[in-house]
């Protein structure tokens, strides 16, 4: 998902997309603990939408606050 896609989205529904990002991403590493895990490019993936998320909702937050 990219960064206008995610930022086309309400507060809320970035909330829901972060929580299932993070189970996703501790789903993942289980995956990867118990050699499961066939693409490992999944993990770096996962961070970099967990980081993109959290990058919009804090640059929502500080927006309000200057207004």
């Amino acid at each position: 998902m990219k960064a206008a896609e995610i930022r086309a989205l309400s507060t809320e529904e970035l909330g829901k997309q972060l929580e299932s990002a993070h189970e996703e991403l501790f789903n993942v590493r289980l995956r990867l603990s118990t050699k499961q895990l066939t693409n490992h490019r999944e993990i770096p993936r996962l961070k970099k939408k967990i980081a993109r998320i959290e990058t919009i909702l804090r640059e929502r937050e500080l927006s309000v606050r200057q207004a």
